[in-house]
């Protein structure tokens, strides 16, 4: 494979970025190769299809050409191409999504009636549960600090973690996101944590482990030093969001609290969030999230629901309060987060990456660390699951 192809598809995310406004997620590449994109006319939606369709014919199967193809379905849907929600989602990720039957919801919602205290309707005492266990408004920033030091030591003994890693925190408030993580460049990534929602103890830590260690930024940090400064690899200087990239990504973010948590690190970190003032029973809450997991894919059906049942969003609303235990304000965020132009097949990632990945490490031998260091594609992970 020549590095013109492989510039060629960088720039193709690129410009698909100038276009569609978060194509790009980072981008840690060259910067004349920015510059050039930035300075060159607004490309057309028909010409971007045209280099995503002249790129596939030109890889073989592999990582890269996954990576176009959910690219060429970014680019044809903002030609105008008409997809059906699933076939968009398949096109993206190179997974489709399916219902979930309720039967699913319902056996995990007798799981979490055993586990909760209480005799009254499950997500009040779910609810009631999730306000007992709030760290302390005043506390939050210096845990959160805390967690990230003692989850990236932790994190040192699954990947080397190269000199000059490391992210800077900061606190947000009025996003409407509960953390987010902008890999820099050089090893370096920004972790932005909004403080204006409470969280649990659990809650935290699954965030920041997440987005930091061994979540996001060690996936990103063990990739550029090890794929983009060890073998030359730019196509891994960009960061594509309607790509498999996206899938795997969010699948190791929502696999990364337990590597860490239900192993020897877990007893400091739960120490770390007990300091606080917070009563954390590790063990029932990773029991517990167990229990809600499987209500996450609630989530998809309302999508599915919303773009090809033609529910409506009162409808929709319902039917997360009622499987997901939502309240009718988280309700309306998913709701939008799933109707927004530029997220609505995103929420898909998190259910299907955990679901996939989790498989992976499990089956194949090292596999966490092969998927915070290799360019597992996602015909890996679902092989794993047969």
């Amino acid at each position: 494979m020549t590095d013109s192809i492989v510039e060629r598809y960088v720039r193709l995310g690129l410009r698909l970025d100038r276009r569609v406004e978060g194509t790009v997620d980072s981008y840690a590449g060259p910067p004349e190769l920015a510059a050039e994109v930035a300075a060159g006319d607004l490309p057309g939606a028909r010409a971007l299809v045209d280099e995503a369709e002249a790129l596939l014919t030109e890889l073989p199967d592999s990582w890269l050409r996954d990576q176009v193809a959910g690219l060429r379905t970014c680019a044809g849907m903002l030609a105008g191409e008409s997809r059906s929600y699933a076939d968009e989602v398949h096109g993206y990720y190179g997974v489709r999504p399916s219902w979930t039957d309720e039967s699913v919801f319902t056996e995990a919602h007798e799981r979490l009636d055993a586990l909760l205290p209480g005799t009254g309707p499950l997500a009040e005492r779910l609810e009631e549960w999730r306000r007992s266990m709030l760290v302390p408004a005043d506390r939050v920033e210096s845990t959160v600090a805390t967690v990230i030091a003692e989850a990236r030591r932790w994190t040192g003994q699954l990947i080397e973690l190269p000199p000059g890693e490391g992210v800077d925190l900061e606190f947000v408030r009025e996003v409407p996101w509960n953390g987010y993580n902008t890999y820099l460049g050089d090893l370096r990534g920004r972790v932005e944590i909004n403080v204006d929602r409470p969280m649990t103890g659990y809650q935290l830590l699954h965030l920041v482990l997440h987005e930091t260690y061994p979540g996001h930024q060690a996936e990103r940090a063990a990739k550029e030093n090890l794929l983009v400064r060890g073998q030359g690899r730019l196509e891994e200087t960009i960061v594509l969001a309607p790509t498999p990239q996206s899938l795997i990504a969010e699948g190791i973010g929502e696999i990364a609290p337990e590597q860490l948590l239900r192993g020897e690190a877990g007893a400091a970190l739960a120490g770390i969030v007990r300091d606080s003032g917070v009563d954390l029973d590790l063990a029932h809450s990773l029991t517990l999230d167990e229990a809600v997991e499987s209500c996450r894919w609630a989530s998809v059906n309302a999508a599915l629901m919303l773009h090809e049942h033609e529910a409506g969003a009162a409808e929709v609303s319902a039917y997360l309060q009622r499987w997901e235990m939502l309240n009718p304000e988280d309700a309306g965020r998913v709701i939008r987060f799933v109707t927004d132009p530029t997220s609505r097949t995103y929420s898909f990632n998190y259910p299907a990456g955990r679901r996939l990945c989790r498989a992976y490490a499990k089956a194949v031998p090292d596999g966490f660390r092969r998927l915070l260091t290799e360019q597992v594609r996602v015909g890996d992970l679902l092989r794993a699951t047969v």
